[in-house]
């Protein structure tokens, strides 16, 4: 995927929930409002899931496959994924997540995304705490090297990513307490 078609986590997260099962976009918006299930997570308001939608087909990532004419407002298209979407979906559920400041936001969706799945997410925790061990230790060696606002701005990226790794080891043993 080219830097012009990179997604948003909106995007993913339209892109993942038509991977699922084909949907109108009156559906998604419910799933994805404040109040619906991945909107806790995070919420994609109305406008960007529509727009979203359009964008996903133009990417050959989703394709129209039926529309449902009502008296109550526009016709209604039904969304499925392609085989190209549904990989590229599922390629980006497996990956970890680049910066620990993405875990509130994108880990946490992939994580509620493989759970309506029902896709073990034993991997992509592993995966992630793999990327962030090294960091963490890069953080420990500059916390002993630094002195003065550096040490406070260093001893603060180090007491979260502690506390990160704490939650993603807490996951990952819950995780195989569930499957054993």
């Amino acid at each position: 995927m080219t830097d012009e078609e990179r997604l948003s986590l909106a995007e993913w997260l339209v892109l993942c929930l038509v991977r699922e099962d084909p949907t109108y976009g009156r559906v998604l918006v419910g799933l994805l409002a404040r109040d619906g299930p991945l909107g806790q997570v995070w919420s994609v308001p109305k406008a960007v899931v529509y727009r979203a939608l359009p964008r996903l087909e133009t990417l050959g990532l989703i394709r129209t496959v039926g529309e449902q004419r009502t008296h109550l407002g526009p016709v209604r298209s039904l969304f499925e994924v392609t085989p190209a979407g549904c990989a590229t979906a599922l390629t980006w559920l497996s990956t970890p997540v680049e910066h620990a400041r993405d875990i509130r936001s994108e880990l946490m969706v992939k994580l509620a995304l493989l759970d309506r799945s029902g896709i073990d997410s034993r991997n992509l925790l592993q995966a992630q705490l793999d990327r962030l061990l090294p960091v963490a230790a890069a953080l420990e060696e500059r916390l002993r090297a630094t002195t003065g606002f550096e040490h406070t701005l260093v001893l603060w990226r180090h007491e979260a990513m502690t506390a990160t790794l704490r939650f993603l080891e807490a996951l990952s043993a819950q995780s195989e307490i569930r499957t054993s």
